[in-house]
């Protein structure tokens, strides 16, 4: 349930009577067709199922239970039933998996969670063969990963033992996109380099063509890489998804970038099963919203609280889930439909009016929990013609990774990774500026009628501005850049 392993205790009666095979404890449709693939999968093996009445209870029968990976667990409570397995043995690991009709277990969601609860429960777990290396990362846990029932009952009986499985981690994906391929925009890369070095959300906006999604792109390249315990947690969404390949450890920050027709249960979760969305997906990582206005207005506002508290609950009838997303928001939009606003001899014969109407989808509380909003300039053909920048991607990821690496230092012992997410006394303690920044600060707030929260995401951008520069003090020149970037987007 979410981030939530809750354990479910499977029992099993052979009881005389007629012939009957009855699964009971609130099992939803794919659970009550393990029946079937229990029996293919015993008679795959030579087994046949006594011709009495078996009953298999899923405790607490008031839970509601889905999902295949109850098949495994079923047919071992019916293998110790029928006395082919020690129920003393089985009652020391739990167990998750799909079974298949030639008895091959094949992989299911949530089994990194499933591993870290049987470890915190000092027991062993029983998986698929494919996944044993996701749930090698628990730690000292004892993993039994089969490729099939037989080999599992064979281990389980001593007549042979299966490996134990490794940790693996999965390869860094091959980052194409550099910042040595953006010509000019240098104020833009210089919005992204804040962007990375304190995982602050930053809004572009400018003509179609001017570079918006290059940038994006390129962001990943000079995020650091995920630590440890980062790695874990985003690994342990991916794994209730359904998405963590060949049972491997996510080891870079995710970058997801969902088309502008998603619905709102696509980027905060929900459904019918509840899963996590989007920005559960994205989880430490970047969510990229491109044509940002184009989204439905419900869908952007539905990611208000998530951008402000670093975990979505998805409320339902009949449960309610709460998956983490401390994400770093990353949108890309036109300045009006046409995209040609400024231009007289490009723009549409309704500016500005069409600016008005097309910038009006965005909430201004959506606005303003975006810390950067920068201007992209149109590339002109003799911006196209020059060599390419001399520093690429690789030299703004040592900045970005020396600014990280003093927030981490900062921060470790309070509930903050970087500036964006330090609030209260902490950030009244580590931004405080001088007699002429605290003035500078003052008089802008008031001019540009800064909210309370305005006024401390100012505070938290000037903080990264001076990492950047490797100054303990926030400056005047710092709270001044970081003004710089607080302008209001949409046009009066």
């Amino acid at each position: 349930m979410g981030l939530e392993a809750r354990s479910i205790e499977v029992q099993c009666q052979i009881a005389p009577g007629l012939p009957a095979f009855i699964v009971v404890g609130l099992p939803d449709k794919a659970v009550a067709e393990s029946r079937e693939r229990v029996r293919a999968a015993l008679s795959a093996i030579g087994l046949s199922l006594p011709p009495k009445r078996i009953t298999v209870n899923l405790s607490p029968a008031d839970l509601p239970k889905e999902g295949s990976h109850y098949d495994l667990p079923i047919a071992l409570a019916l293998l110790g039933a029928m006395g082919l397995i020690d129920a003393e043995i089985l009652s020391q690991y739990f167990a998750v998996g799909e079974l298949s009709l030639d008895s091959r277990l094949a992989p299911s969601p949530g089994v990194l969670l499933a591993a870290l609860h049987a470890s915190s429960h000092d027991m062993g777990l029983i998986c698929p063969a494919s996944q044993g290396s996701e749930a090698a990362w628990a730690g000292e846990i004892d993993v039994l990963a089969a490729p099939d029932l037989l080999s599992l009952l064979n281990h389980l009986k001593g007549q042979s033992l299966l490996s134990a499985p490794k940790p693996l981690s999965a390869d860094a994906p091959v980052i194409e996109a550099d910042l040595k391929q953006v010509k000019g925009q240098e104020s833009a890369k210089r919005a992204l380099e804040i962007a990375a070095a304190g995982g602050h959300n930053l809004l572009m906006s400018g003509p179609p063509g001017s570079g918006k999604s290059l940038m994006a792109s390129c962001l990943p390249g000079i995020l650091p890489p995920l630590s440890p315990s980062e790695a874990l947690e985003v690994s342990m969404v991916a794994s209730v998804a359904g998405t963590l390949e060949g049972g491997k450890l996510i080891r870079s920050r995710p970058f997801r970038a969902p088309h502008h027709s998603a619905s709102m249960p696509a980027l905060v979760g929900g459904g019918l099963k509840v899963r996590p969305g989007e920005v559960s997906l994205a989880h430490l990582g970047v969510l990229f919203l491109d044509e940002l206005p184009e989204f439905q207005r419900v869908a952007l506002d539905s990611l208000r609280q998530p951008l402000e508290t670093g975990n979505v609950s998805v409320a339902r009838a009949n449960t309610h889930v709460t998956f983490p997303a401390h994400v770093q928001l990353i949108a890309a939009m036109n300045p009006c439909r046409c995209g040609h606003l400024g231009d007289a001899a490009l723009a549409c014969s309704r500016a500005p009016r069409c600016a008005v109407d097309y910038q009006a989808k965005i909430s201004g509380p959506l606005l303003d929990r975006i810390d950067l909003h920068v201007e992209v300039e149109a590339v002109s053909a003799a911006d196209m013609i020059l060599p390419p920048p001399a520093e690429g991607s690789q030299q703004v990821a040592v900045r970005v990774e020396a600014a990280r690496q003093i927030q981490c230092d900062r921060y470790q012992h309070v509930d903050a990774r970087t500036n964006a997410e330090i609030s209260g006394d902490e950030l009244e303690k580590w931004t405080k500026t001088d007699e002429t920044g605290q003035a500078l600060l003052t008089q802008a707030a008031d001019m540009m009628r800064l909210s309370a929260r305005g006024y401390t995401r100012v505070l938290r951008v000037a903080r990264t501005i001076a990492d950047l520069s490797n100054s303990e003090q926030v400056k005047r020149n710092h709270i001044a850049e970081a003004l710089s970037y607080r302008r209001v987007v949409p046009i009066n």
